[in-house]
């Protein structure tokens, strides 16, 4: 008996094949075709390696999917805007397509968050909360070694929750200072060009010089020691510091996991963000560890998979 995990992402959809016991046996990848087509090629892949294996779909335990998008309980999605798709059943529209084999869906950051919980560096704890700080800020939540969806699928959805009251611009969810708009590694590059325009010494810093500027640099420029790009870093990392410590007194998990592109900076950025955990916490600063997440790509399948095999 095997199951599949799959990533459904914008640009790439990410299958794991696994053993009953939790073992990986197989991970590949293919492009995304956004839209009605995406489960036709889920669907195809999924046969297709089951007869490679000499397997036949009788022989599945069943196929967990990470959803780009809130997911109700029930498998509903109102709308999943990196796949082009609105108001449709995922569980129930690839069973179809597999004869009946058994689908359960998440949203891509629980079932990442889960997949840390399970094989990754949330090995050590029941109860964690995974943050991803990439192109957006993503998270999800594990408590007592389970997803925390919610009623609606939105459960820990923490870069759209306003931590900037004084942001003029939009957000793409409409909102005005969204955490996604100042922690993610988008907001550290912007962030950083108000500082270059705003600051009068801004042209002293090696930033100043690179036209097509990426979290990247900015890392790369604070860890050089350019005081610029540490007070950008420091300035966004705060938000996160003290939205992590707010997240601590409503879920109270054992830890936070940082990953996502801007946690490659490892434990430079991990610093600054607990350094503003400590100074904006108040129950839990002794308690709560942060950490880095370990499996980075292979989250999402691993946690899909976990679905199935709980």
């Amino acid at each position: 008996k095997v199951c599949f995990g799959v990533d459904l992402g914008g640009t790439s959809i990410k299958f794991g094949m696994f053993s009953a016991d939790g073992n990986l046996i197989e991970k590949w990848e293919i492009p995304t075709r956004p839209g009605e087509s995406v489960f036709q090629d889920v669907a195809d892949e999924i046969r297709a390696k089951t007869a490679e294996h000499g397997l036949e779909l009788k022989d599945l335990l069943g196929v967990g999917i990470g959803v780009p998008g809130p997911v109700q309980e029930n498998g509903y999605v109102e709308v999943c805007v990196n796949l082009d798709l609105r108001y449709t059943n995922f569980p129930q529209r690839l069973s179809k397509l597999l004869d009946g084999v058994k689908v359960v869906a998440t949203n891509d950051a629980n079932a990442a968050a889960l997949g840390e919980s399970w094989h990754g560096g949330g090995q050590n704890y029941r109860h964690l909360m995974l943050i991803t700080l990439g192109t957006g800020v993503g998270s999800g939540i594990v408590l007592n070694g389970k997803v925390v969806n919610g009623a609606r699928g939105v459960a820990g959805e923490v870069g759209h929750v306003v931590v900037d009251l004084e942001e003029k611009e939009h957000c793409k969810c409409g909102a005005q200072g969204c955490l996604e708009q100042v922690a993610s590694a988008t907001g550290v590059v912007r962030h950083t060009k108000r500082f270059l325009h705003a600051d009068p010494d801004g042209e002293k810093s090696s930033l100043s010089k690179i036209t097509d500027l990426t979290a990247r640099d900015v890392i790369d420029a604070a860890k050089a020691g350019d005081e610029l790009a540490q007070k950008s870093l420091e300035y966004c990392m705060e938000f996160l510091g003290k939205a992590i410590a707010d997240l601590g007194q409503i879920i109270d998990p054992e830890a936070f996991m940082i990953g996502g592109g801007l946690s490659h900076a490892g434990p430079f950025l991990l610093d600054i963000i607990v350094k503003y955990y400590k100074l904006h916490s108040v129950f839990s600063k002794k308690r709560v560890d942060i950490v880095l997440a370990q499996l980075g790509n292979d989250a999402g399948i691993q946690g899909a998979a976990k679905l199935i095999l709980d």
